[in-house]
């Protein structure tokens, strides 16, 4: 085999992944959208949502700055090389991600030292099977972390909150797969899909489940029990409430795979795979001989072109009568206790990025900038340096915030900060927090990182580079940055009455039966 050509076959494959939302994906998203209701917070976030696809189209950048952890399923030919195919993907990963196609999200278990090249023990994951076909199938899922943590896994028989003892059988699965849709709301950027993998022990039932992300979402399935399942889930789910982004709507739930595997007698998982609906997933034939690509995969039926629906919606959004507030730090007490969940916020100025790596250093040390009456944003952008050595940015969407609950009352509190923004939302601690000290948490478009890199007019500065570019302190000045108040500095958190009206809705299965 030519291995310099599989080599440019594999970083294609990945540049695509990362960019290029897949046909059935798009038709997913645009179905969501055509359900909302113009004018509602759900149909706002899908108009960003589809917005930023386009942007991606036309920018050939990340769709999402979470390129997330890349997981390889090849299948080859017998008497090929793995060996050096694994050397050749490692070579495309290291390339792409010094071209700011994917972030560097290698990281040190031990020490925290990131990598930069998206390598280290055990990245990116390749798994190799043979077969008796004379081509190789090459496919990569690129599946972000705030999906990956909401992932979950039940062993039966169970106890679920609203729905009660899961037991031994299909019943017993159907309450498993609708109380995972439940936890994830929306810190998993939904809408989002599911793969479920049933049987197994701990590992291989969580890899059965990741194995139906790598499905199509217009397939279906062949084992008869679960494709009724699995049109269950779909019609059901989605009564829940939770909607894009957890802010409620008609759309919880874009897609959902189910396969099966047998156990031991001793053990019954069921394990639930989330992916976001920045669903990166995309596959290629690649000739054993010359190295370059025959085929795509994934590609049945049209690929939708966001252009113009993207246009229409954005109009649409404007001639809203949503209350929208202008912010520039440093912003006063006053002015945040004037806001109230619900309203649509329009930052113009300075902002820091903070992820995790920033509290737990904020809450031991002192900070390197002033941060009195400042926003710190919970996002670890995709950088890159141009020919003059100037930071640009690729891609900047927002992480998910409750990771960041330990810290983050108590660090508003210490340095004045005021506005915090982030995704899905946080717990009671930072909410009594905001009450106390008059702050607020905005919720950003989950996945949107072209349209908020968009935003971004300048980088003006980095502290802390010791952890990393996603980890590190970011000084930007942004224009027209948009987010929704979820949680106010009067008690109310939209995630907490999410939460509470989809528990309500989920206990309404509990004696339902398939």
């Amino acid at each position: 085999m030519n291995i310099e050509k599989f080599q440019a076959s594999m970083y294609e494959l990945i540049v695509e992944t990362s960019t290029n939302l897949p046909k059935d994906v798009r038709r997913a998203v645009k179905a969501a959208k055509e359900m909302e209701s113009a004018g509602t917070r759900a149909a706002m976030s899908l108009a960003t949502i589809t917005n930023n696809i386009k942007m991606a189209d036309d920018n050939v950048s990340p769709i999402c700055q979470d390129t997330g952890l890349p997981t390889f399923k090849i299948k080859t030919p017998v008497g090929v090389n793995q060996i050096e195919l694994k050397k050749a993907i490692y070579n495309a990963i290291a390339e792409a991600t010094k071209d700011g196609k994917l972030r560097p999200n290698s990281v040190d278990s031990l020490t925290g030292e990131n990598s930069g090249d998206n390598l280290g023990i055990g990245l990116p994951v390749v798994k190799f099977e043979q077969w008796e076909k004379d081509y190789i199938d090459a496919r990569l899922i690129l599946k972000g972390g705030g999906c990956e943590n909401k992932n979950i896994q039940y062993s039966l028989p169970c106890e679920l909150e609203g729905l009660g003892r899961a037991g031994r059988d299909l019943d017993g699965i159907r309450k498993c797969i609708l109380h995972s849709v439940y936890q994830a709301q929306g810190q998993g950027c939904s809408a989002g899909f599911i793969g479920v993998g049933i049987g197994g022990d701990r590992s291989s039932g969580y890899d059965l489940a990741k194995e139906q992300l790598f499905r199509s979402n217009d397939d279906v399935n062949p084992h008869e029990d679960l494709r009724k399942l699995e049109e269950y889930i779909m019609e059901n789910a989605n009564e829940l409430g939770i909607g894009t982004m957890g802010f409620g709507g008609e759309t919880t739930l874009l897609g959902c795979k189910i396969g099966v595997m047998n156990r031991i007698p001793a053990s019954f998982f069921v394990s639930v795979a989330y992916n976001c609906w920045a669903f990166r997933r995309l596959g290629v034939t690649v000739n054993a001989e010359t190295g370059e690509i025959n085929e795509w995969l994934y590609q049945e039926g049209d690929k939708i072109d966001f252009a113009q629906e993207a246009e229409k919606e954005a109009a649409t959004t404007t001639e809203t009568d949503t209350k929208v507030v202008t912010l520039q730090a440093p912003i006063t007490e006053e002015q945040i206790r004037e806001l109230k969940v619900g309203d649509v916020v329009r930052i113009d100025g300075r902002m820091f990025t903070g992820r995790d790596a920033i509290h737990k250093y904020l809450s031991e040390n002192d900070a390197p900038v002033d941060l009195n009456g400042q926003i710190i944003y919970h996002c670890g952008p995709v950088m890159l340096k141009d020919k003059d050595g100037k930071w640009n940015v690729k891609a900047a969407g927002p992480t998910t915030s409750i990771r960041e609950e330990p810290y983050q009352g108590d660090i508003m509190k210490k340095f004045g900060i005021r506005a915090v923004i982030g995704k899905g939302g946080m717990g009671p601690k930072t909410l009594a927090a905001l009450q106390e000290h008059g702050g607020v948490y905005l919720n950003a478009i989950g996945g949107a990182a072209q349209y908020y890199a968009d935003c971004i007019k300048s980088v003006d500065g980095v502290d802390l580079m010791q952890f990393g570019i996603p980890e590190a302190m970011w000084h930007l000045t942004v224009e027209g940055f948009t987010a929704v108040v979820t949680m106010d500095a009067h008690g109310n958190s939209l995630h907490q009455d999410v939460d509470k009206s989809s528990l309500e809705k989920l206990a309404q299965f509990k004696d339902r039966v398939f």
